[in-house]
């Protein structure tokens, strides 16, 4: 019998892999033998992430990519495929927010910045859309593939401030179930398409936001955690058990679904 959540030799890319839920994933998948390809905006930032895993016996690259160039990522897959051979895993781990698409708490609708909340968008829809395009033809033609898309807990519900985030994570989760059905219709289901949607994780980006100088928890820090029932925030490992199943072919009859990670947020009524 194959042991549980067998990856050893698949190859994984993982977008935004120098982040830190990204960064998590590739070093966790690296534990099980998983070869890593980091892309990255900035190099140095990628080959660091890299470095690391191979100082520790892994595998793994890093490459300067623009996730929202199908130009920039077939150059890069070609790169892959010349040293690896094939792909098995994509994460779409890259994404992010800007000021203009958060309103802040002396603002309102109206005062939402039409260029942010563009730009939030191909960062959020795009960087995983065009990814999946370019790496999940290569999977087609390998006839085996696995693509992870991100989403949030800001799509089943309004969490405040966030519209232009919330709108592109949305969209993620309906592109994450058309893309399942695509290549399961199509392509004799050999290649699965879902998505995790983190609760609340300290991150660099929403730090401030949750965390006040001292430590302590912001207004907004405190109204998340007594929303979720487990009573803290998650830590960027506690997304890689579901990561490793939904990469391996445990999960080999699941595609289409959208998985919270969230201590029970989503399930909480509030009550």
């Amino acid at each position: 019998m194959r042991p549980k959540f067998d990856l050893n030799n698949k190859v994984a890319v993982i977008t935004g892999g120098s982040g830190v839920l990204g960064k998590s994933a590739a070093l966790s998948l690296s534990s099980s033998g998983v070869k890593i390809i980091i892309l990255s905006r900035d190099l140095s930032k990628a080959k660091n992430v890299a470095d690391e895993i191979n100082f520790s016996g892994g595998d793994a690259i890093g490459f300067s990519c623009d996730i929202l160039s199908k130009k920039s990522l077939i150059e890069v897959s070609k790169e892959i495929i010349k040293k690896y051979k094939k792909i098995d895993i994509l994460l779409n781990a890259a994404g992010g927010n800007l000021k203009g698409a958060t309103i802040g708490e002396d603002q309102n609708i109206f005062d939402l910045s039409i260029t942010d909340f563009t730009k939030v968008n191909e960062l959020n829809l795009h960087g995983s859309v065009i990814p999946s395009l370019v790496f999940g033809e290569i999977m087609s033609k390998n006839k085996s593939g696995v693509i992870i898309n991100y989403s949030s807990m800001a799509v089943d519900r309004v969490i405040t401030r966030v519209v232009g985030y919330s709108a592109s994570k949305s969209a993620i989760e309906n592109f994450t179930k058309w893309m399942s059905v695509e290549m399961a219709l199509k392509f004799k289901g050999k290649v699965r398409v879902n998505a995790i949607a983190p609760g609340f994780f300290i991150g660099n980006q929403n730090r401030s936001l949750l965390l006040n100088n001292d430590g302590s928890l912001t207004n907004r820090g405190n109204d998340i955690i007594r929303n979720t029932p487990m009573k803290r925030f998650g830590t960027p490992d506690e997304l890689n058990g579901a990561i490793h199943f939904l990469c391996s072919d445990d999960s080999s009859f699941i595609t289409g679904v959208v998985l919270p990670i969230d201590g029970g947020f989503s399930s909480y009524s509030g009550v």
